[in-house]
């Protein structure tokens, strides 16, 4: 059996997202300023399945890509100690390359592993797999950023 090194609750003071949007159970693997290993237990009860596909039940591609960049959230928020109480947020900026392997399934258990790839100021650059049973489901190349969010959202107006 693979060792927790943060659990849900160490999860949810590092990042802020909350269910049913918060796409990873645990951290096995983290090795600073370099990479991490988060896990995802797909379960039939997740709120996508309903409509996605009723009769085929299949994981959302961009919810893997989101459970991918939570993973790469966490690897930030453990090197640089910035939390959601701060009020920055680290936001998904963008992605290149990537890559659908395999469909993803109630019953799956998603390995997302993240390695960074280049940090420049506020912007941080990852590879990142996603796997279930060693068999390669999604990669990715994972762009995300520190912002402050705005204030009032929605409530700008332009001129």
């Amino acid at each position: 059996m693979t060792k927790t090194i943060f659990d849900i609750r160490d999860i949810m003071s590092m990042l802020a997202h909350r269910s049913p949007f918060l796409l990873v159970d645990k951290v096995i693997a983290y090795e600073k300023g370099r990479s991490l290993t988060a896990v995802k237990n797909v379960t039939y009860n997740e709120p996508f399945f309903a409509g996605h596909f009723p009769q085929v039940p299949t994981m959302p591609g961009v919810l893997i890509l989101e459970a991918m960049a939570q993973s790469c959230g966490l690897l930030t928020a453990q090197d640089t100690g910035i939390r959601p109480e701060t009020g920055v947020i680290f936001y998904f900026a963008g992605i290149d390359n990537a890559r659908f392997k395999r469909v993803v399934v109630p019953g799956d258990q998603l390995l997302l592993q993240v390695t960074i790839d280049r940090v420049k100021r506020n912007l941080w650059r990852f590879k990142a797999r996603a796997t279930v049973d060693d068999e390669l489901a999604c990669e990715a190349d994972i762009i995300c950023a520190f912002k402050q969010p705005p204030k009032n959202p929605g409530a700008e107006t332009t001129q």
